[in-house]
């Protein structure tokens, strides 16, 4: 039997991917046209955070059989690609990344480290007395792989965590359950896919039931939360949030969101470490040796995900 030929968007990608038996990877620019290997390829590999304009690559390849994410966030591919061609993501590679985010912007909240620096910037010596993560309740809304992870990397921290998936499981609260769960954490930690169910799952009912003081952290994806819905609550000095991603994305300039008070605002790094592309490409290794071999990779995606 040939073998699959895989358009890559990065030469450290083809040097993995060339690794598995049955792949014969060609790298591509995605600014310009595709390789004559495109005629062939029955496997593309878009550029790591593609946005949709990617999905018109997938015109030039007329044998294509299954696109292969590098992110785990697959919303922007999702029931756009023509007929008969799969979709497979990443879901694995950014976990441990983003959950490093989500503890470093807890730390970095209670502690005051941000109010810290900007007191630096000023020249002032700004004493006093900080809160700490040891004994907060976090509720952790999303329980794939960075909520678990999120999880763990919580636990020596003496905090008491509530991990919350779509549907309940043994030791998995249910969404249906959030009302109830809401009021009673300190902190709410948002890592779910963008999908028709979660888009503006955060609105203003949402926030109004966290309590007085809590913090929202937003290491999903900017659509799941309400931006004016928010604005309200951080403008009225009730709550306080850390975002990774916002709605719009990347925020125009001079947005609201920037100068909002109480908000640590990171621009969507949580998965940007030196290490990505190889964990990803990791994890894209194991989804194509699948594919190469004749079945379905594990991470095909079914569905709103």
């Amino acid at each position: 039997m040939s073998p699959v030929t895989v358009l890559v968007p990065h030469a450290e990608g083809a040097e993995i991917l060339s690794e598995v038996d049955g792949l014969s990877p060609v790298v591509y620019d995605p600014e310009k046209p595709l390789p004559d290997a495109a005629g062939t390829a029955r496997v593309l590999v878009p550029p790591f955070l593609a946005t949709s304009d990617a999905i018109a690559l997938t015109e030039a390849v007329p044998q294509l059989e299954l696109v292969q994410l590098l992110t785990a966030g697959a919303e922007a591919w999702i029931g756009k690609l023509p007929d008969g061609v799969a979709l497979s993501d990443g879901r694995g590679a950014h976990g441990g990344a983003t959950a490093e985010w989500v503890v470093s912007v807890l730390l970095a909240v209670y502690r005051h480290l941000d109010r810290f620096v900007r007191a630096q910037d000023r020249g002032v010596w700004d004493y006093h007395q900080t809160e700490e993560l040891a004994g907060k309740k976090i509720l952790i809304v999303g329980a794939g792989d960075v909520g678990v992870k999120t999880r763990a990397r919580l636990e020596p921290f003496e905090v008491e965590t509530t991990l919350v998936g779509r549907t309940a499981r043994d030791g998995v609260h249910g969404w249906d359950e959030l009302p109830q769960l809401l009021p009673a954490h300190d902190a709410t930690v948002l890592i779910v896919p963008l999908t028709d169910e979660t888009r503006g799952m955060v609105d203003a009912e949402f926030l109004a039931a966290m309590p007085d003081g809590a913090l929202l952290v937003n290491g999903a994806r900017g659509p799941v939360c309400d931006t004016d819905a928010l604005l309200a609550e951080l403008n009225s000095g009730r709550l306080r949030a850390a975002v990774d991603v916002t709605d719009p994305e990347p925020l125009p300039e001079g947005h609201p969101l920037f100068s909002a008070p109480g908000l640590l605002l990171t621009p969507h790094v949580g998965g940007s470490v030196p290490l990505a592309m190889r964990r990803a490409y990791g994890v894209a290794a194991e989804q194509l040796a699948a594919f190469a071999a004749g079945d379905e990779p594990p991470n095909l995606v079914t569905g709103a995900y």
